[in-house]
């Protein structure tokens, strides 16, 4: 994290038990679990609200928006070329994984034929 400013999370924090040293931060959520906040301030960091960094931070000087990755999303396996194309590993909307589901002639070499 930079020197002097505030992280902000629109979320919870959680405590992460592989982070061995937890740095002085300061970090704005909506809420904290418990062993978070404790781990937080027991490393001379600051826990506050969004009153407080309206307070502190009117405009949002000095401070750094954080997000989860956009990417992580099941919805965006079925994005890119369709499931049919070869090479592509496009995840189908299918209802079923089952024998009759996406696996007829044209799929697989052995059932008759290949495209």
């Amino acid at each position: 994290m930079q020197e002097g400013k505030i992280a902000v999370v629109v979320g919870t924090i959680t405590d992460d038990i592989r982070v061995y040293d937890v740095p002085p931060l300061k970090v704005t959520a909506l809420r904290f679990t418990e062993t978070a906040r404790a781990r937080i301030e027991k490393a001379g960091g600051e826990c506050i609200t969004f009153d407080q960094l309206a307070l502190r931070a009117p405009l949002g000087q000095n401070t750094v928006l954080l997000r989860g990755p956009k990417n992580a999303r099941e919805a965006v396996k079925h994005f890119g070329p369709a499931p049919g194309v070869p090479h592509s590993h496009t995840k189908p909307y299918v209802r079923s994984k089952g024998r009759k589901f996406e696996k007829a002639r044209g799929r697989r070499n052995s059932r008759g034929f290949r495209v």
